[in-house]
C-alpha cells in the first residue's frame, strides 16, 4: 500500500498563507490537487490579495511598473496568426511560461546563490528543496525555512524569481557547486558532479529492492501521466514527471520547461512533507532520460524509471551501476529495459 495520499484528494503545498514562506509545517491548500499550481496561474501582490489573471492583458513587468510585486503563472497568453489549408487567421494561443529562479541558500549570516535555472513558475519552493537534496546539498531535516525573497537589492519583477532556503548549522561544503552556475530549461545542470563524485554519497540500490512491475503496469504510465498533465492540455509545452505506486497509480505529478526541473519538484514535494526515500516507488518522466534525471531518482531513492523515449549513455551506466531499472521507449504496449530487467516480470 502507498504511503502518499491518493491524488483525487487536496495535497500538502509546502507554503504558507499566500505562498510566500515555508516553514518546516504542512498546510492544506485547496488550489493543489497533486499538479502544477502556485495559484494557478492568478497573481497575488505581497498581501495574498488576488489581483487577476498574469496572462489576461497585462504581465508581472507591466504590474511591476506599478509598483506591484507579481507572481508570474504557469502559462502566458499571447495572439499568433495560425495558417491551415492556405488560410490565415489570428487566434489566442497559451504558451508555456518560462523564467529564471535563483536559488540562495543562508546558514547564520552566510548566503551564496547556488544555481540560476530556467523554469517554469510554479512548486518554487519545492524545486529549491529537490535541486539542493539531488545535489547533496540539503536533506529536508537541514532546511528551517524556504521564502521568495524581499531584500533591497532584488527588484519588484524579480521577487518571485528568488527563493532564499534558510539552513540549520553551518554553511555546508560545496564541492559540485563552487562557482555560481546556469542550469537552462534543456540541458540540465552544467557542470554537475560526475559518476565518481555520485559514488561518495549514493550507495548502490540492493538488487532485490524495489517493486516487482508487470508489463500491463507499464503500459498504462504514458496516458495516466499525460491525462493529468493541466497546463501541458492548454500550451502543449511542458514535459512532466509522475510519482506511481507499483500498481500504476499516480500519487503525484509536477510540469515544467524542464524535465530535471519536473523531477526536482517532485522530489522536493517528498522531502519538504518528510517522505524520502522514495523506494517501492516507480518515476516516469516524458522525453528522454538524462544522466541528470537519474541522479535526482538516485539520490530520492527511486528504484525504478521510465521514459516514453530514450536514454543517454551516461543515464544507462548510472542505473546499471547503481542498481536501478531503467525502462525507455515506453510507448503504447511496448518498452526497452536498459537495465535492472529483475524488477519486471517477463
Amino acid at each position: 500500500m502507498s504511503i502518499f495520499p491518493p491524488l483525487a484528494t487536496p495535497c500538502y503545498r509546502i507554503t504558507a498563507l499566500s505562498g510566500e514562506y515555508w516553514e518546516g509545517r504542512r498546510r492544506r491548500d485547496p488550489h493543489e490537487v497533486g499538479g502544477l499550481s502556485d495559484m494557478a496561474g492568478d497573481t497575488v501582490d505581497d498581501t495574498g490579495e488576488d489581483i487577476g489573471d498574469v496572462t489576461g492583458g497585462f504581465g508581472p513587468y507591466d504590474a511591476a511598473a506599478r509598483g506591484r510585486a507579481v507572481r508570474p503563472g504557469p502559462s502566458t497568453r499571447t495572439r499568433v496568426r495560425e495558417v491551415k489549408g492556405g488560410v490565415a487567421r489570428e487566434r489566442r494561443d497559451d504558451l508555456a511560461t518560462e523564467e529564471p529562479l535563483e536559488i540562495r541558500i543562508q546558514a547564520g549570516q552566510e548566503r551564496r546563490t547556488v544555481a540560476v535555472t530556467m523554469r517554469t513558475p510554479g512548486a518554487d519552493f519545492e524545486l529549491a528543496a529537490g535541486f539542493l537534496h539531488g545535489e547533496g546539498v540539503a536533506h529536508a531535516g537541514r532546511i528551517a525555512s524556504v521564502a521568495y525573497c524581499t531584500d533591497a537589492d532584488v527588484a519588484p519583477e524579480a521577487r518571485y524569481n528568488t527563493v532564499t532556503v534558510r539552513l540549520r548549522g553551518p554553511m555546508p561544503e560545496l564541492p559540485s557547486l563552487d562557482r555560481h552556475f546556469v542550469t537552462s530549461s534543456a540541458c540540465g545542470v552544467c557542470g554537475a558532479a560526475g559518476l565518481d563524485a555520485l559514488r561518495d554519497r549514493c550507495p548502490p540500490l540492493p538488487p532485490l529492492d524495489g517493486p516487482r512491475l508487470s508489463p500491463a503496469t507499464l503500459y498504462g504510465l504514458p496516458r495516466s501521466l499525460r491525462e493529468a498533465q493541466g497546463v501541458f492540455g492548454r500550451t502543449g509545452g511542458l514535459h512532466a514527471a509522475g510519482l506511481f505506486t507499483p500498481a500504476g497509480d499516480l500519487v503525484a505529478l509536477r510540469e515544467d520547461v524542464g524535465r530535471h526541473n519536473a523531477v526536482d519538484k517532485l522530489v522536493g514535494w517528498a522531502s519538504l512533507n518528510g517522505l524520502l526515500p522514495l523506494g517501492g516507488h516507480l518515476l516516469m518522466v516524458s522525453g528522454r532520460t538524462s544522466y541528470e534525471i537519474m541522479q535526482k531518482a538516485l539520490a530520492a531513492g527511486v528504484p525504478v524509471v521510465c521514459a516514453v523515449s530514450a536514454p543517454s549513455s551516461l543515464a544507462v551506466d548510472l542505473a546499471r551501476e547503481f542498481g536501478m531499472t531503467l525502462v525507455g521507449f515506453l510507448r503504447e504496449e511496448r518498452f526497452n529495459l536498459y537495465a535492472g530487467a529483475e524488477r519486471v516480470t517477463v
